[in-house]
């Protein structure tokens, strides 16, 4: 299953994920971390009747700002069975899930394929791949026809930046690509008559302290390399110290106003106007799910 000697992130570990953990910190057991019904993503996504959100544990990232760090960082979470995932999927869409959205599941792709498989007859709503855009364009090859709408971060633009928080130099250089990858599979953006997202990318960005002018340069790149009137763009300033982030002096705040401002005319400047944006105030902890395996 490609993890004898796996290279399904950019980290290209070559670990026998099935004798021990890989970069990303986990097996070749798939490993979950909640299942349930998720109302804080874009409004597209979750709706009235919220987004089926999957949590796997581990990641090729390890951002040291992870609001989810005892996942990515600490592993925390429950072996599933790939049959136990694929009824996972059906649970979550008869709890009136509005989409089924796997978060951070890069590092098992070909089980997350294999449950898809097993319910393709039965799964009546989209699939989400919830991303930190760290991806190798070969791994998302193999999600073709079963992910709908891809939710990738674009993170840093700056290689000093992404190597300093994410330990990933190329950062910009593959989640790029891997961007433009998820588009080329799904195509502009489609909604249903309610307003909700069938297919199509949806790319975020979290604005951070003292980064504004990276996130200037990802919006530039963002108008001169995807086209703007087939996919959304989500800027976010929900930025709150976790994990790491004290040892970090410079991003050991909260976003000002004066930053996100700054953000939001460039934004008006590069001619992006289809998607999302937050008050300041949005920066609140209650973004953050409690992790207790809910519905694993």
């Amino acid at each position: 299953m490609e993890m004898t000697e796996c290279r399904l992130c950019p980290r290209q570990c070559g670990v026998d994920r099935s004798k021990q953990t890989g970069y990303c910190g986990v097996s070749d057991r798939v490993k979950l971390a909640r299942a349930a019904l998720h109302f804080w993503e874009e409004p597209c996504i979750s709706g009235e009747r919220g987004s089926g959100t999957v949590f796997f544990s581990g990641c090729a990232l390890k951002c040291v700002f992870c609001q989810n760090y005892q996942l990515s960082a600490g592993h925390f979470g429950k072996e599933v069975s790939i049959q136990r995932l694929a009824e996972i999927f059906l649970e979550l869409q008869q709890q009136g899930a509005h989409n089924i959205n796997l978060v951070t599941g890069g590092h098992y792709v070909p089980q997350i394929v294999q449950a898809l498989e097993l319910v393709r007859k039965d799964l009546k709503i989209p699939v989400v791949y919830n991303s930190s855009g760290y991806e190798t364009v070969e791994t998302l090859r193999q999600l073709k026809g079963y992910v709908d709408i891809y939710l990738p971060d674009l993170k840093y633009y700056s290689p000093e930046r992404s190597a300093r928080y994410s330990n990933a130099r190329d950062y910009f250089a593959v989640a790029s690509q891997a961007v433009q990858e998820m588009f080329s599979q799904v195509g502009p953006v489609q909604f249903d008559e309610q307003g909700m997202l069938q297919k199509g990318v949806v790319v975020r960005h979290m604005v951070m302290p003292n980064g504004v002018e990276d996130t200037m340069d990802i919006l530039t790149w963002i108008a001169e390399h995807l086209p703007l009137d087939d996919i959304l763009v989500s800027v976010m300033s929900q930025y709150t110290p976790f994990y790491k982030s004290a040892d970090y002096s410079e991003i050991n705040r909260r976003l000002t106003q004066e930053e996100y401002d700054r953000v939001l005319d460039w934004m008006e400047c590069m001619g992006i106007e289809q998607g999302f944006v937050q008050e300041l105030s949005s920066a609140k902890e209650e973004y953050t799910p409690d992790f207790s395996l809910q519905g694993v």
